[in-house]
């Protein structure tokens, strides 16, 4: 039988994959400070007694793009814009620190910072500050409460942002859309780095090239489609011949 259906196979299966990783980039082209996942493929020669002229396509590193996204002036007091490579630390379930470039800070019913649902965390804690009570960061991270009803000069700090300097390369992305330290370890914080207060980065995706991707995926999949039914219609007319001989 002609191998030619295999081959065609691992094409649709690429293709299929890079359709799920342009789909979800897409659906995030609203969130704050998210980065367009990239799908990376390399061609694998098939080699045996034959001549070397195919290849199967195989899943290579997966990478994303780190370019910055708009930011845009928001006047919310607890939004905050990082810098290139500047990241906000959260809390994880098993105890260790994610780490995320989404400024859009909230406070729960208990007066807790958390950034998606994820705690976010200080100087070796989480973030609390007084229930009712306004918030402000500073530049450097710093997070400042005024307590409702006190005067304005009662204004207190309670805290300081962990924010983390790390280089794409030297993290991996989990399925919760967070980023891991590729050495397991939590990152140390950096004194150095500061935020824009009241902004928000946007997403780094481009609808307009994103939605022209998904269809060139789709058309490349239908492509691949054609070929294996091609093979599969020789395939039988092949068997038709053998079976009359």
């Amino acid at each position: 039988m002609d191998r030619a259906i295999y081959t065609a196979m691992t094409a649709a299966e690429a293709a299929l994959n890079r359709q799920a990783v342009t789909s979800n980039n897409l659906a995030n082209s609203s969130t704050a400070g998210f980065r367009a996942q990239l799908a990376a493929f390399r061609a694998v020669p098939v080699n045996g007694d034959s001549l070397p002229t195919r290849a199967l396509v195989a899943a290579s590193t997966p990478m994303h793009d780190s370019s910055m996204g708009p930011i845009t002036h928001t006047g919310r007091s607890l939004d905050v814009a990082l810098p290139q490579n500047t990241w906000l630390s959260v809390a994880l379930e098993d105890g260790s620190e994610g780490y995320t470039r989404n400024g859009n800070i909230d406070v729960d019913n208990e007066g807790g910072l958390r950034v998606n649902g994820r705690p976010l965390m200080g100087d070796g804690a989480a973030l609390t500050v007084p229930p009712q009570s306004h918030v402000t960061v500073a530049a450097d991270g710093t997070i400042s409460a005024l307590g409702a009803g006190n005067d304005a000069t009662a204004v207190v700090p309670v805290g300081r942002i962990k924010l983390v300097s790390a280089q794409m390369s030297d993290l991996r992305h989990g399925d919760d859309g967070l980023f891991r330290a590729a050495t397991g370890n939590a990152l140390a914080q950096d004194e150095t780095l500061r935020l824009s207060p009241e902004a928000l980065e946007g997403s780094n995706v481009s609808p307009v090239h994103t939605m022209a991707e998904m269809i060139a995926n789709s058309r490349g999949f239908d492509m691949n489609m054609k070929v294996i039914r091609s093979a599969d219609e020789n395939a039988q007319k092949a068997n038709q011949l053998l079976s009359v001989g």
